[in-house]
């Protein structure tokens, strides 16, 4: 069956328009990465792309809303990798380790995000960007707590243990580690420093009681 000329070119203006999308979330992203957050302007965004200011607001009305954009991408691709790692796992505590070097993995291959996510959590008054990035986190200590709770019904941890306070642990572990390496402008050493990080976390684990 023939899709309609007329159909056809609409879903092909639509898909590009998705890819324009896109391809401007990765450059607020990478510039977050040379650059503070707050700091970027809708002309630099463009003139990255080498788009006109005016054809960047063909695709976002403002630049809150190419913001809120990005942090909606970084949680559909944070977040699905990290379910998805944890899907390919024997068990819960392979799960835990899974989801703590997607993480740490997906932050080494965009600086940007974590720059960006910090910047926003800074600001004092609310917004629909910080409601997203509070929805961000609520989704990944979701996961972490679930697999916490199920490690300690198979035995793999202590039985009594506080999986609130063990998804806190594991989220400043991470928080931590991204920010030190910020700090100390190297972000490729990350992956290395993890690999000690994460069984002293398991080790918290264990050792509960």
């Amino acid at each position: 069956m023939s899709i309609p000329v007329k159909s056809k070119m609409a879903t092909q203006a639509r898909l590009s328009s998705e890819t324009r999308q896109t391809q401007i979330i990765e450059t607020v992203i990478a510039l977050a990465a040379r650059q503070s957050p707050g700091q970027i302007t809708t002309q630099e965004i463009a003139n990255a792309i080498g788009f006109t200011q005016g054809a960047l607001f063909r695709h976002f009305p403002s630049k809150e809303a190419v913001w809120l954009a990005a942090i909606d991408w970084v949680e559909e691709n944070l977040l699905s990798a990290m379910e998805s790692a944890a899907k390919n796992t024997a068990s819960p505590i392979d799960g835990l380790q899974a989801v703590f070097f997607s993480h740490i993995d997906f932050v080494m291959a965009r600086p940007g995000v974590p720059r960006l996510i910090f910047n926003e959590l800074q600001q004092p008054a609310d917004s629909a960007i910080k409601a997203a990035v509070r929805k961000l986190l609520q989704r990944y200590r979701k996961l972490v707590t679930g697999l916490i709770e199920a490690a300690a019904v198979c035995g793999e941890v202590d039985r009594s243990i506080d999986a609130i306070a063990a998804t806190t642990l594991f989220l400043g572990s991470i928080q931590g580690l991204v920010m030190q390496s910020m700090v100390a402008d190297n972000v490729p050493a990350m992956h290395k420093t993890a690999e000690k990080i994460f069984p002293l976390f398991l080790r918290s684990l264990k050792e509960s009681a």
